[in-house]
């Protein structure tokens, strides 16, 4: 079983590499990684990412799927597809691969690729926290259940904590970029992301976090769950600022908890303009 601290999933598109990036770049930063060793990070992703993106899955849809975890003093990425794998191409076509292959080599520590022809393809990235290795590790909590599957976005799992936010702030600013948020509107959408990190780790089933976030007719959406029964109108009611007769549930255009499978989901919707 794996080591994951963060798990991705959403369609192999070259407008979602940027998601994964910014994903991974939160969870790097907030775990103490470099400057420069974060720039080197985003870097290999890009390049495997859009190696998923170009080649996976020959124009058709596909997931592109990303999980990573800490191991000592390197972080390990794992970019996977369930496309055609790798396989040669003719000559005619070598130029236009652009696999990044040899840059991704140069700013890890080490990578391996597994898969081939239908197979899919798997690339192991392992880039150091720091230039001299000495970055001290957190525990790492193991998981094998999926992310919260919906939509046309993205997917995340990952062990409920202090980690969560930093993620996935990263992710509900992209989507709303993506869907034209204004400034204030975006700021608004940043609060509620970090409203619903600081208090629905307690309230998830087995300790994992899975969240899945989209973008559609100029909102973005946020689906939290599954979670233990009574957790969403405890979620709800912990928007409340302290001190004030407000609550960040004000920012939203739509938050209401549904049953999914059996199990809670609380649903936060933000619209582009109020």
């Amino acid at each position: 079983m794996k080591r994951r601290e963060l798990e991705l999933e959403l369609p192999a598109r070259a407008e979602n590499v940027a998601i994964v990036r910014h994903a991974l770049a939160g969870l790097a930063e907030a775990m103490d990684m470099e400057t420069d060793r974060v720039a080197d990070l985003k870097t290999v992703v890009t390049e495997a990412c859009m190696n998923v993106v170009i080649h996976a899955y020959e124009g058709e849809a596909g997931p592109l799927e990303v999980d990573a975890h800490r191991d000592q003093d390197l972080l390990v990425v794992v970019v996977r597809d369930q496309g055609a794998g790798i396989r040669p191409r003719p000559e005619s076509r070598r130029q236009s691969l652009k696999m990044g292959l040899p840059l991704i080599a140069a700013l890890s520590s080490s990578f391996e690729i597994r898969g081939g022809p239908g197979r899919g393809t798997e690339v192991t990235m392992r880039v150091a926290m720091s230039s001299n290795g000495d970055v001290p590790s957190p525990p790492a909590i193991e998981t094998e259940s999926g992310a919260l599957a919906w939509g046309d976005g993205a997917s995340m799992t990952m062990p409920a904590g202090a980690l969560v936010g930093p993620v996935l702030s990263r992710i509900i600013s992209l989507f709303a970029v993506r869907a034209n948020f204004s400034v204030d509107r975006l700021s608004d959408a940043v609060l509620l992301g970090d409203a619903i990190s600081a208090h629905a780790p307690a309230h998830f089933p087995d300790g994992n976090a899975r969240v899945a976030v989209d973008a559609e007719g100029g909102a973005v959406s946020v689906r939290v769950g599954p979670l233990i029964d009574g957790a969403g109108v405890r979620l709800i009611k912990a928007m409340k600022i302290p001190g004030m007769d407000a609550s960040l549930e004000g920012l939203a255009d739509r938050v209401q908890v549904e049953e999914q499978e059996g199990a809670e989901v609380l649903l936060v919707e933000i619209a582009s303009e109020r």
